[in-house]
C-alpha cells in the first residue's frame, strides 16, 4: 500500500493524499474523512524516510548514553526509559548511541539521523557537546558543561545536596565525616557531579569546624567494601559517610557492617541515589533520591522546545530532591559507646 493506491481508492489525487497525513495545505473534512477512512482500512503507515524527507524531520531524538560495556545501571536503565516514554508522547523515536563508538555517533550526527540529541555523563570540557554545537545540532546535557549558555541542560544540585547531608549530620553531632566520590579518573575529567560534591563537601567541612576526608572509590561493590574499611582503619573515630557513588553503595554499607558497626546507633550513611536503591537496602538508607523519571522528562521536554522553538531560550533544570530519612542515619554515638571495629 502506497499514497498513489490511498489516492485511488478515495477518489482523489496523491498531493490531497500528502496534504492530509502532513497538514500542510487545508482540506475540506469531507475529503479528509474518505481519505483517513481509506488509510485506516488499510493499515497504510507512511515511510518515516519519506516523511523525513518531506518534512525536514526524522521524528526522533538521539541519546548518548555510557559505553555499554562497562554495563548501564540500573538508575541509568531507568533514565533512558523515561527519555523514551517522554520522547514518544511527542511522538518522537529514540536512537541509542554508546561513548566511545565514534562510528556510530559520525553516523548519527553526519547523516542527520536525529532532530536533536541528549547527552549524558557529561563533564566540563565535553567533545561531544563541542560537535553537537559545531554542527548546529539541538542538544540537551545531563549535567553542565563549559558551554551551557549554548545548549539546554538538566542536572542535580550536586553542592547543594552534598552541603546539606554534611550540614543535618553535623547537628547530630558527628565531628568526623568521610565522602565517598566517584571514581578518581571520573574526577581527573572534571566529571561535574563528582567535581561538585568535592567542592562542596571541602567547603561546608572547613565552614563547620569538622574532620572531613574525601576519597574516590571505584563504581563496584567490592570498592565500595573496600573502601568503607580503609577508612574505618585511618580513623578509627569516624562516625558518618556521606556518598553519591550509587553504585558502590551496598559495598560501603556491607563493609561497615562487617566491622562490627549498628546502623545508625553507632554509625551514619548519607547517599545520593534513587529511591530504588536506598530502599532496596537493609537497612534502607538515607539518602537524597535522584528522581530519575523527572530528570528525563525535562531533558525531552528541554530538547522538543530547542527543536520546535529555536529562536526562544534554552531551558536549563537544577533539581534538589528533599533528603529522606530512612534506616542509616542518627545522632553521634556517645564516646567510648561503639562496638569494636
Amino acid at each position: 500500500m502506497n499514497i498513489g493506491e490511498i489516492a485511488k481508492r478515495a477518489g482523489v489525487s496523491r498531493s490531497t493524499v500528502s496534504y492530509v497525513l502532513s497538514g500542510k495545505r487545508p482540506v475540506s473534512e469531507e475529503v479528509r474523512a474518505r481519505v483517513e477512512r481509506v488509510i485506516e482500512e488499510s493499515g497504510y503507515r507512511p515511510s518515516a524516510t519519506a516523511r523525513a524527507l518531506a518534512q525536514g524531520s526524522t521524528r526522533a531524538f538521539g541519546l548518548v548514553i555510557p559505553p555499554m560495556a562497562g554495563h548501564l545501571s540500573i538508575d541509568q536503565l531507568h533514565f533512558v526509559g523515561s527519555v523514551a516514554e517522554a520522547a514518544a508522547d511527542h511522538d518522537y523515536d529514540v536512537l541509542l548511541s554508546p561513548s566511545g563508538r565514534e562510528e556510530a555517533f559520525d553516523r548519527m550526527l553526519g547523516e542527520r539521523r536525529v532532530d536533536g540529541v541528549i547527552v549524558m555523563e557529561t563533564v566540563l570540557h565535553d567533545t561531544r557537546v563541542v560537535r553537537l554545537l559545531e554542527q548546529s545540532m539541538p542538544c540537551v546535557t545531563i549535567g553542565r558543561t563549559g558551554s551551557d549558555a549554548e545548549h539546554g541542560w538538566v542536572d542535580l544540585d550536586y553542592a547543594g545536596l552534598v552541603t546539606s547531608a554534611v550540614e543535618r549530620v553535623a547537628e547530630l553531632g558527628h565531628r568526623r565525616i568521610a565522602l565517598v566520590n566517584r571514581p578518581q579518573a571520573l574526577l581527573d575529567r572534571e566529571y561535574g557531579p563528582a567535581y561538585r560534591a568535592l567542592d562542596a563537601f571541602e567547603k561546608t567541612v572547613v565552614e563547620l569546624g569538622l574532620q572531613g576526608r574525601a576519597v574516590c572509590c571505584e563504581d563496584e561493590q567490592s570498592a565500595g567494601q573496600e573502601c568503607a574499611r580503609e577508612l574505618l582503619e585511618e580513623d578509627p573515630a569516624l562516625t558518618a559517610v556521606v556518598t553519591i557513588n550509587e553504585r558502590s553503595l551496598e559495598g560501603v554499607l556491607r563493609g561497615l557492617r562487617r566491622a562490627g558497626l549498628r546502623l545508625p546507633e553507632d554509625f551514619s550513611l548519607v547517599a545520593v541515589t534513587s529511591q530504588d536503591n536506598a530502599c532496596g537496602l537493609s537497612p534502607q538508607v538515607t539518602a537524597a533520591d535522584v528522581p530519575t523519571a523527572e530528570m528525563g522528562r525535562r531533558a525531552v521536554e528541554a530538547l522538543h522546545k530547542a527543536v520546535t522553538s529555536p529562536t526562544t531560550s534554552f531551558d536549563h533544570v537544577l533539581l534538589r530532591p528533599d533528603l529522606v530519612e530512612r534506616g542509616t542515619l542518627g545522632p553521634a554515638p556517645a564516646p567510648g559507646s561503639v562496638h569494636p571495629r
